[in-house]
This record gives structure tokens, sequence and C-alpha cells, in this order.
């Protein structure tokens, strides 16, 4: 199969139109090269590339300035999507540097994984390894209060390869801070409930998954609750969404069925 992929990024993570499925991929949170001296930092992998997330359990996982100073990453929790996706969140030891540049490391790594800690510079023309430069504040500004999630629709896409399945929210705010949605969804029936961290595209948030990969999956009838606690970059938390209750996208999906 070719490994030519066309990206249509619907929420955090390789939410993806795939003509082909790629083996392997990761994804770097935050999405600013600028970050506070407290920030949070979130790794997640797509298939193959889900076994290093798993890994970081046993594996010290650290930020190296310039000069050679490292500061290790505490592992928070480790959160397992549904389709093809496993993500984990960090938290420094000790507050950063200001005003520094951070490389992200891992202990013992493999060729592969240092070849998934680059990412195309667009000005540059190269691939470069992740990193942060730290500002002078110790936090990023706080969310805004008024932030409103609101249920729009269910959406079911049919490729040739499969489907892509999402609930869609849209997002009401008045500032343009980078938001992790913390994302709960129960499966009513079962009782079944999935957490995973989604971040936003167009003001929206897709709650489901794209062809190969996605943090929830859905049966093709059946009720699902969901809701959301808006953080930011620093782990700040804005209070937990209610519960919104919407069908299975599959059951309204006339050319599945």
């Amino acid at each position: 199969m070719k490994k030519l992929i066309l990206f249509v990024i619907l929420n955090f993570g390789i939410n993806t139109a795939f003509a082909d499925c790629s083996s392997n991929g990761m994804q770097f949170l935050p999405s600013s090269r600028n970050i506070s001296k407290n920030s949070l930092f979130l790794i997640q992998g797509y298939y193959y590339s889900q076994q290093t997330i798993l890994s970081f359990e046993k594996r010290n996982v650290y930020l190296e300035s310039e000069n050679g100073k490292k500061i290790n990453l505490k592992l928070i929790e480790i959160l397992k999507g549904q389709m093809s996706l496993t993500q984990a969140i960090f938290k420094p030891e000790s507050e950063l540097e200001p005003n520094t540049k951070y490389f992200l490391k891992y202990s013992n790594e493999t060729k592969s994984e240092i070849s998934e800690r680059k990412k195309w510079n667009s000005e540059s023309k190269k691939n470069e390894e992740i990193y942060w430069e730290t500002n002078d504040s110790k936090n990023v500004d706080l969310l805004n209060s008024n932030l409103k999630i609101n249920f729009e629709k269910t959406n079911v896409i049919q490729y040739g390869c499969g489907p892509s399945a999402n609930a869609e929210f849209k997002i009401e705010i008045s500032n343009n801070n980078e938001i992790w949605y913390k994302t709960e969804v129960i499966e009513i029936s079962s009782g079944l409930k999935t957490v995973f961290y989604l971040t936003s595209y167009e003001n929206k948030i897709n709650v489901g998954h794209g062809v190969c990969s996605g943090a929830f999956t859905f049966k093709n009838n059946g009720k699902y609750k969901v809701r959301f606690t808006p953080t930011n970059s620093d782990g700040m938390q804005l209070q937990i969404t209610k519960w919104t209750e919407f069908e299975s996208p599959f059951a309204n999906d006339k050319l599945g069925n």
C-alpha cells in the first residue's frame, strides 16, 4: 500500500481521511512553541507508535536545554483510545528556566523514535527536533469562564476504505488560548467509559474517529453521553460540562445501513 497521506485534521490526534493508512505517527502538545515555565506536555502515538507511549511507564522522558541541562518529565497518566491512539500526559518535576529552548528526549531512543520526534519546518525546509521555548510567565492566561460547548449533529462520511464517524460540538469562546478538552464518553447501555484529550478544529470538537484512528468508536445503534473539561496547557481547568446524550452516528447513516 502507498503511504502517501492526505491529512484532514478533525481533532487532536490522527483523526484523518486516508487514501491508505500509515503504520505509525506521533503528535505533541502544546502546539505552540512558546510555553510558560509550568507547562504540561502531551505525547500521542498512532498504531505502532502506541508502543512508545506505553513504554513511558518504564522509561525516562525529559527536556534538555541547549546548554545540556535536563529536566525530567513526570508521567501523570496514559490514556488509551478506542481506535489505534494512545496518549501520555507529563508534568516537569521542577519549574522550567525562563527564556530557554528545550528539546524533548526519551531514554534509550531508537532510530525510529528519533525520527518520529522531528517536525517539518516550512521556513528552514527541514525536519527539526520537537522543541519549546519558555517565556517569563509562570502560567499562561486563564481560560475564558464563558466558554460554551454545544452539540450540533452526528456525522458519518463513507470512504472506500472505511467510514469516519463523529458527534460534532460547536465551541463559543472569546479568546484564542490553546485548550485541551478532557473528553469522557460513556456507552449508556453497557456503562463503558473512555477518556481522552481532544483539541478543536475551526471551533469544533469532533468526538469519534476517522478512517484509520480515533479516540472513540460507536456501535451501529445505541445511545452515548459525553462531557468535557476544558484545560489549558498548564493544567488549569474550567468546570466540567453537563452530560450531553446523542445517538450513535451510524444510527442515521443511510449509506452505511
